[in-house]
């Protein structure tokens, strides 16, 4: 019932992430712009499970101590339900692995694929389910009914020898001995392979469609957020240009005019040059 330093320190590091995860999840939660599909999306609602557990241990914890402290001596049956709910949330903090869906391409391709092959997995179950239904009653006559033997006890603990048989796990738990179902074995076996063969070649297409539309759109996603940058980064730098030609427009008009003054001054200087050659010569030397 006590806390050592290592439960401390990861009830630290705990407490850290947890409101980290908090407060990302209410600033996307403010930023939204419909509520409602926020909170419908399944990536939002694994957060929410994820996030939630730890608050309500808190509060279960709360509540247990104060049980302990005013009812010492009863109680314990609705204090061993709360610890059984207080387990059962603190396991579904395991659901923080599917954060990385959100980052990782494969996570999102395998959702994806599931979603779209919903179709395929369907008849695989039913299949599976007609296939379990027909070979189990077969192995409990064989086994229970012409030998004798006690590990096929009824037809439903007969499915689990059926399903672990087809999906080809083969736990060893319970075996036929007799050569008539062993016979079914073999059939079960053969049967589950066929059956689990048939669907995979539409899923493993679908898998490889949805990852080429997946790469193809972050791709896209990509190549949209560099046009951004390099125009934002373009429009900044035409914006400094701009405010540097406001700046030297009124000196390139002095000197504009300057010019204008020195060409015209320059112009005069020149006629005047002209007169003064023609009075030269049309002057006699005895005026000067």
């Amino acid at each position: 019932g006590e806390c050592s330093s290592k439960c401390y320190n990861m009830f630290i590091i705990e407490t850290v992430c947890v409101a980290w995860f908090s407060l990302e999840f209410i600033l996307r939660f403010i930023q939204a712009r419909s509520k409602l599909d926020f909170l419908r999306g399944p990536l939002n609602i694994i957060d929410a499970m994820a996030i939630l557990p730890y608050y309500v241990s808190l509060v279960v914890t709360e509540e247990d101590q104060s049980f302990e402290h005013e009812r010492p001596g009863g109680g314990k049956g609705y204090l061993d339900k709360l610890g059984l709910v207080l387990r059962i949330l603190r396991a579904l903090r395991i659901l923080y692995v599917m954060r990385l869906a959100r980052h990782s391409l494969g996570l999102q391709v395998l959702g994806l694929t599931v979603r779209r092959s919903t179709r395929e997995f369907g008849l695989l179950l039913l299949f599976l389910c007609v296939a379990v239904t027909l070979f189990s009653p077969l192995v409990h006559l064989a086994e229970s009914e012409l030998t004798g033997t006690h590990d096929f006890s009824s037809i439903p603990a007969s499915y689990w020898w059926a399903i672990i048989s087809m999906t080809t796990v083969g736990y060893g738990d319970m075996v036929p001995r007799s050569i008539p179902g062993q016979v079914v074995a073999l059939s079960s076996i053969l049967s589950g392979i066929l059956i689990m063969a048939f669907p995979a070649t539409s899923i493993f297409h679908m898998f490889s469609r949805s990852y080429q539309e997946l790469k193809m759109e972050h791709d896209r996603l990509f190549k949209e957020e560099c046009a951004d940058a390099a125009a934002a980064a373009a429009t900044g730098g035409m914006q400094e240009v701009g405010g540097e030609d406001e700046e030297e427009s009124p000196q390139s008009e002095h000197q504009g005019k300057t010019k204008e003054q020195s060409m015209e001054s320059l112009a005069l200087l020149g006629k005047s040059g002209e007169a003064a050659g023609t009075n030269n010569h049309s002057l006699p030397a005895a005026a000067f």
